[in-house]
């Protein structure tokens, strides 16, 4: 059996061609990465269940000072990975995503760290705590959050205030209703309302949640009916019961 030549010349020659209208496409219709430089850049930062500190130019200006913003960059030289890593390290963000699109864009997706609680204790101390129990630095862009006061220490803030501070923000009744919590010597918890003249008691930090359940129950259908200035003190440190001070007029 003789060996065509001729046919295998064609084949060749059809893989060249293909290969070639490949290359052809790819490279007149890929813009030249050495030529391109950074003509956008979009900053898109997503919110949880409460605003958070942070907008897309404070992003803008924390990049300028840490010299890795984009913008009319040679794309080539633009190191998505660093851009990614130099926000991670800002207190305010959680996650942090960076990507270059065709045209010379750069996005950026930033998830922030949800501030649930303002602590500001006796002893100076003045910052948030996020959804995960870290501490989080003063700014000054104040998110309108309930305030924790009194004897608090750090270690009681991340591990006794968060789940109270998550419980509280994830319940719009209560983000609406509370004002303050405040930490007395002994660890108890007293709570501040928003609306009425009295102080709430809840006692030690211990199933908080079903405290709060009483709680709204006795002001939807006690205090709605008696009035929200009838009482300057109610307890809710048993189980079973709430114990009420009138006012002394």
């Amino acid at each position: 059996m003789s060996f065509n030549w001729k046919k295998t010349a064609v084949i060749v020659l059809d893989i060249i061609i293909v290969a070639y209208l490949v290359f052809a496409i790819t490279a007149f219709n890929k813009p030249d990465d050495q030529a391109l430089t950074c003509s956008a850049v979009k900053i898109d930062i997503q919110h949880d269940v409460t605003d958070g500190f942070l907008n897309a130019e404070e992003v803008k200006k924390y990049l300028e000072y840490n010299k890795v913003y984009p913008l009319a960059k040679p794309f080539n030289e633009i190191d998505i990975r660093h851009i990614e890593e130099v926000l991670r390290q800002s207190p305010f963000v959680e996650t942090a995503e960076c990507y270059k699109t065709q045209g010379g864009n750069i996005n950026i997706v930033l998830k922030q760290k949800t501030p649930i609680l303002r602590v500001k204790a006796d002893n100076g101390d003045d910052y948030y705590i996020d959804n995960h129990g870290s501490i989080m630095s003063n700014t000054r862009y104040p998110s309108n959050l309930i305030v924790a006061t009194g004897n608090i220490s750090r270690q009681y803030a991340q591990k006794v205030l968060t789940p109270i501070g998550n419980l509280l923000v994830g319940d719009t009744f209560w983000q609406n209703q509370i004002e303050q919590l405040n930490i007395l010597a002994d660890g108890s918890v007293e709570v501040v309302p928003r609306v009425g003249e009295h102080i709430i008691y809840l006692g030690p930090p211990v199933n908080i949640g079903k405290k709060l359940q009483r709680l709204e129950k006795f002001y939807r259908y006690g205090l709605s009916e008696a009035g929200w200035n009838k009482y300057s003190y109610i307890s809710l440190e048993f189980d079973n019961q709430i114990i009420c001070k009138k006012v002394k007029r």
